[in-house]
């Protein structure tokens, strides 16, 4: 069985690094065109050249900030002067801030909604128009698995992504009966450049263990036993994106390796 996207217009933020872009490569792979969003120009250019290379194609940069209402707005217009209408958006873009709830602050609580909550309610109404007009569309939010099952300490995080699994489902159920269809995609422990940065902090306090200790060490809790790889992830967004998945909405599954104690 191919998952084929070919003829659809895909735009993913955060596709520069990580899940992101293990996704628009994915995509490209399967016969769409594809833009990525991230702030840093000259790692979109990184993410093209490995996306080119590995893919066969290279997708469309733009850089832009999208805890930003007008920049959203810009990239969604660059974007559709580039490759056309957007029929797959992939709210993909965040960060994990987590901490003591007396601890965070309101500047704190603010970035955080605005990155991964705000951005995906403004990219969906920019986008939702055209693909209802068109009777087609996906949009896959990737949330993490705190959604579903919010840890101590794991706010503002935790709770952003729970808010975006409720908007998940309020667009899934106004958005289906124009063939649109909104689920999301909730991250467990899969390998990516946040872990990479974590394990060189390690190192730089004192830490001997390598990066595959550092894995094998996470992998502990997890029932397969193991940490997940990017391509993984990406594999589940390509078929929610393909017409394969075309009776799948208003869900949120995990991708964890059946960590998460909520199904």
């Amino acid at each position: 069985m191919q998952v084929r996207l070919d003829g659809r217009r895909a735009l993913i933020t955060g596709g520069s690094l990580g899940v992101g872009r293990a996704i628009a490569a994915r995509f490209v792979e399967a016969g769409a065109q594809v833009v990525i969003v991230a702030r840093r120009q000259e790692v979109l250019g990184e993410a093209c050249a490995a996306i080119a290379e590995a893919a066969g194609a290279a997708p469309t940069a733009i850089a832009g900030d999208v805890a930003d209402a007008g920049d959203c707005a810009r990239i969604i217009r660059d974007a559709e002067a580039a490759v056309g209408p957007i029929d797959i958006l992939v709210n993909n873009a965040g960060s994990s801030k987590r901490g003591a709830f007396l601890e965070v602050d309101d500047a704190t609580w603010q970035s955080d909604l605005d990155l991964k909550l705000f951005a995906a309610i403004r990219l969906a109404r920019l986008v939702a128009p055209g693909m209802i007009e068109r009777r087609w569309g996906r949009i896959i939010n990737v949330l993490n698995t705190g959604a579903k099952a919010p840890p101590a300490e794991g706010a503002p995080t935790a709770v952003t992504r729970a808010a975006g699994m409720a908007l998940t489902k309020v667009l899934a159920g106004e958005l289906a009966p124009h063939n649109v269809l909104v689920n999301a995609l909730l991250v467990g422990r899969i390998k990516s450049d946040q872990w990479v940065r974590r394990h060189t902090a390690g190192a730089a306090s004192g830490s001997n263990a390598t990066l595959d200790d550092y894995y094998d060490e996470m992998a502990r809790s997890i029932p397969l036993g193991r940490v997940g790889e990017a391509d993984e992830f990406a594999a589940v967004a390509c078929l929610l994106a393909s017409d394969l998945g075309g009776y799948v909405t208003g869900t949120a599954i995990n991708v964890d390796g059946g960590l998460c104690p909520v199904v």
